[in-house]
């Protein structure tokens, strides 16, 4: 793990607040000990647990971090705001009380047909951030979305519902996003993002790092601005966690982004901590204070995103894992491969694979969410079926040797989780698997092979692997490694390092993919291009160049 610029002050709060838990419940997972560790209680039962505020009196603007909207569904829109009129200060320039946010959202941009309007409380226990899932709405329409609170007006967003599970679609447009790191760079590739005509954007993990960003913003090398000591130190607290999301949610580039499209997130590892596995920190500390570390940043993570109700995490726990449907062309099943997973074999990161990081015992996913994967499959009447999620699916070798190592934070250090998952998928007699990955910072796309080591066995599937928006800094079009890369893995049909994100249009018959790239992000306004586009017909699984 990259040390903190600066020491941490919270080791020792950490530590006090587990003397005053219980260490059966805590190493049972149950969280409820965990959650009145956080100083943050609940509403309880929809009511008000703070006095309310008076909104006529909030004089500056409060929608510094924008607007967002995420998991469409047929009937329903979820919208998100965060009320935070100083948002680098610790209580974000309100009191500890609840206000009145309006909303509306209407057919037009300048709502004059408005079809639902209401109000919420944001609440201090969860940092004024609101969660609006609107329902009873026409299914396969783009509405617009705003709030007022007091004075002050956010800024107009645009969403949509999905259509009806049986509707027969004939295109759905979507993005594939991963890996942010506001210290190595400008949220440039999110600007063009905003400019897509999309109907979601899938975001697979590192929305946001851990890591100290110091005053000048790292590689963004800041010379109009100073940003405050309090980001120039790793997040371990509730707090940090927050004040971290408010830094990444006021830049521009990504506000116009999630003002554009709605969002369906999940999360890798540094939303938390780098590679941890399941209660298993990264680093040698009390599990019990990784899992306060991890209450934490699963809270200010569904405060911060547009995720509905029952997303809430309970303590160190949260059910990310889920579906949504676009009619009969497309089914998303949304993966969460770090909670549940097995800890990475031969202490981790790349290594020869042995009796370890074989074991059929291990997983990836966890038995609970495996199953659910696959009898989703048997179910799916779905064209596509999607599976956005973290890691390398596919196998990756090093080198062409007999000595190759492969990674053991990604599917090939679980090798059986990853069979028996191709096994369901072909017992399940679907057609169209595409697997979306982020994590590793590059562009790949794979074929999924039947037997990986056998280059002419059966396709099963595709993998589109999004490189980052920034994490890694510039990169390069050919990696050093790209010779090497492509030699061993005869089923990785493209790899480029650049910055960017993947375009793929899904239709009845073609699966096109287009791998966005930017050439810098630590200088900003890079112009974007694409490098390679790949088609996968329906009934025929595999890459072929467009």
């Amino acid at each position: 793990m990259q040390p903190s610029t600066s020491p941490s002050p919270h080791s020792s709060e950490l530590r006090q607040a587990v003397r005053h838990l219980d260490r059966r419940r805590l190493l049972t997972f149950t969280g409820a000990a965990v959650t009145v560790a956080l100083t943050a209680a609940l509403p309880l039962g929809g009511t008000a647990a703070a006095a309310e505020g008076n909104s006529a009196q909030i004089g500056e603007n409060p929608f510094t971090l924008g607007v967002a909207s995420g998991d469409p569904l047929p009937d329903s829109v979820l919208l998100w705001t965060r009320l935070a009129p100083q948002p680098y200060e610790s209580d974000s320039g309100l009191p500890q009380k609840r206000f009145k946010v309006r909303w509306e959202l209407a057919h037009d941009a300048r709502f004059t047909r408005v079809t639902r309007r209401g109000s919420v409380d944001a609440h201090p226990e969860f940092n004024h951030a609101v969660h609006v899932e609107v329902d009873g709405l026409d299914a396969d329409r783009v509405f617009y979305y705003r709030f007022r609170v007091g004075q002050w007006i956010s800024p107009v967003g645009r969403t949509r519902t999905a259509p009806v599970n049986g509707a027969r679609l004939t295109e759905l447009r979507l993005a594939a996003v991963s890996c942010q790191a506001y210290h190595d760079g400008y949220f440039t590739a999110y600007r063009h993002l905003a400019d897509e005509d999309l109907d979601a954007v899938f975001h697979l993990g590192d929305y946001l790092y851990e890591y100290a960003v110091t005053a000048t913003g790292g590689a963004r090398a800041y010379t109009d601005r100073v940003l405050p000591e309090v980001f120039n130190r790793e997040t371990l607290t509730l707090e940090d966690y927050r004040l971290r999301y408010a830094l990444y949610k006021s830049d521009p580039d990504l506000m116009a982004a999630h003002a554009a499209h709605p969002f369906v997130v999940t999360w890798d590892d540094h939303e938390t901590e780098n590679n941890y596995a399941d209660g298993t920190p990264e680093n040698d500390v009390p599990q019990e204070e990784f899992l306060l570390r991890r209450a934490s940043a699963y809270r200010a993570y569904w405060e911060n995103q547009p995720l509905r109700r029952r997303q809430l995490p309970h303590g160190p726990d949260a059910q990310l894992y889920r579906r949504i449907q676009f009619g009969r062309l497309a089914q998303f099943d949304i993966l969460d491969t770090r909670q549940y997973r097995s800890d990475q074999a031969y202490g981790d990161g790349w290594q020869v694979p042995g009796p370890d990081s074989q074991d059929p015992a291990r997983t990836m996913t966890g038995a609970t969410q495996e199953r659910w994967l696959i009898d989703g499959w048997r179910a799916s009447k779905a064209t596509w079926n999607v599976v956005p999620q973290q890691v390398t699916f596919a196998q990756r070798k090093d080198r062409a040797t007999a000595d190759f190592k492969v990674s053991m934070d990604s599917w090939d250090g679980y090798a059986a989780s990853r069979q028996r998952l191709l096994d369901g998928w072909e017992s399940a007699n679907r057609d169209n698997l595409l697997v979306l990955t982020g994590d590793v910072h590059v562009h790949y796309a794979f074929d999924i092979k039947k037997d990986f080591d056998n280059p002419t066995s059966k396709t099963l599937g595709t993998e589109i692997v999004t490189s980052s928006i920034t994490s890694g800094k510039d990169g390069s079009d050919k990696p050093s490694n790209w010779d090497t890369y492509m030699q061993a893995n005869p089923h990785l049909k493209f790899y480029n390092g650049r910055r960017g994100y993947a375009l793929v249009t899904l239709g009845k018959d073609t699966a096109r993919t287009d791998f966005k790239t930017v050439p810098a992000v630590t200088t900003p306004g890079a112009p974007v291009t694409t490098a390679a586009s790949f088609i996968t017909e329906a009934g025929n699984p595999g890459l072929t160049p467009a």
